[in-house]
This record gives structure tokens, sequence and C-alpha cells, in this order.
């Protein structure tokens, strides 16, 4: 079995029963409520953990998610995600499922804001019918990012700050996945984060999004506190050579 340890506040997410808000600076183990669930379903490949929620992706293609309600003093649901799952992905209040056969299922109130704890997917709604096989995703604080097998960028939900590459007073925000750029080789962005960084073929870095405290890279985050169109990030510094 995997060893998965955590440390920190153990709030949201309550992932240790009977200790809500026990903090600790020091590793320990995270044990499973069954301790005779299947072997097999604890050789643990990925976690993935937002404000409100926590997957364990595992080996066989299974998950398991820990969910927490705001404003709940209760101890997380538990959720058994029975799907063939290559990478799982969380954001603030967003989660994506990434499947073996390129499926991308998700939910959250700008996902899916008639049935937020509703899993739909959000790859079958790329206009583009070539375009509906996902390689990768990522997760912002109210946005997912979907990477075709095209090497085609997709952004879906949130867009207050421009994360989409889109003004945000035209576009506030997205239910259904819409074009950021082409020949993209890779999609960055968190679970805290307002912005998204992709890498184009050309090993060339861009960036949209919230800059407030010039998290992007870009100019004076006081001056240009939202990038709403993907900009090229010119100002990295070259590693030395040895």
């Amino acid at each position: 079995m995997n060893d998965c340890l955590f440390f920190g506040l153990n709030q949201n997410p309550k992932l240790f029963k009977n200790e809500p808000n026990k903090i600790t600076k020091l590793p320990i183990q995270f044990k499973f409520e069954n301790e005779n669930e299947n072997e097999n379903e604890k050789q643990i490949k990925q976690i993935s953990t937002g404000c409100f929620s926590t997957i364990f992706l595992f080996e066989n293609g299974k998950a398991i998610e820990y969910l927490r309600y705001p404003n709940s003093n209760e101890n997380p649901e538990k959720i058994q995600i029975e799907e063939n799952i290559q990478k799982v992905s969380v954001g603030h209040e967003n989660e994506a499922i990434l499947t073996i056969e390129g499926n991308v299922f998700a939910k959250g109130d700008d996902i899916n804001p008639n049935n937020p704890k509703e899993f739909i997917n959000i790859s079958s709604l790329i206009e583009d019918t070539n375009d509906r096989i996902i390689q990768d995703i990522a997760s912002g604080w109210d946005s997912i990012y979907l990477l075709t097998s095209n090497q085609n960028a997709y952004g879906i939900g949130s867009n207050k700050y421009g994360q989409l590459s889109v003004d945000s007073k035209t576009l506030p925000k997205t239910e259904k996945p819409i074009l950021m750029m082409k020949n993209v080789s890779k999609i960055f962005s968190g679970s805290t984060s307002y912005y998204i960084f992709l890498l184009n073929s050309n090993q060339e870095l861009f960036g949209c999004g919230s800059n407030h405290w010039g998290q992007l890279g870009l100019g004076e985050s006081r001056k240009e506190a939202e990038i709403q169109k993907l900009t090229k990030i010119q100002n990295i510094p070259k590693g030395k050579s040895n």
C-alpha cells in the first residue's frame, strides 16, 4: 500500500475522523475508514484536493471522494466514483475527472448551475466533434481547462478575471468549453488560481487571468490587475549552464 501523508489544518475537508480542526506540523499517515477495503484500491496513483473536497485516484482506475459541504460540521461524505479514470483535478468549488477513453466529467456551481452536485460530460459539449478526445485537465478556482488530443486548449466556467482569455464583461462565465489556444503542449493552473498558463508547441509560455499580485509575471500588478487575453510571458530568466 502507498503511504499517504497529510499535514496542516484538518478542516476543509476533514480527512481525519473526530479531529476536524487539528493542526499538525509533521506529516501523519492517512487512514481509510474501512481497513478491510480491497487492497487493490489502496494503491494510490494521484491525490487532488481543494477547499471542500479531496479525491483519491487508485491504480485500478477507481476513485474515492471525500466531500465536505460548506457550513457543515459533520464528517465528510464519502463517494465512490466508478469510472476508468486516468486523472482527477479538484478546484475550489469544482471537480473534473479524465477517463481513459478521453472523456471529462465535471461538476460545480459554474459548470452545471442547475445541478452543481451532478457530474456532466463537458468534453461532449465541445462544438468541434473531432476535438472531443481529451488528454489532460486542470482546475482553477472555478474554471476547468481541457487539452485535447489535437493539442487545442479549452476553458469552461467562470471568467471573472479573464481566465478564459475573453473580456470578462463580454463573457463573465460559460457553460460550454470555448477554444483558448491551438498548438498547446501543456496546461497549468491550481485549485485556488484565477489564472491559467499554457505552453505551446514552440515551448513559449502564455498566461491570462488574475494578476493582482503579479503572479503572471506580466507588467505591474497594480496597473494590470487582470490580463484578459492570453499574453506571452517574456521575462523568464534563463538558467545558468554548467
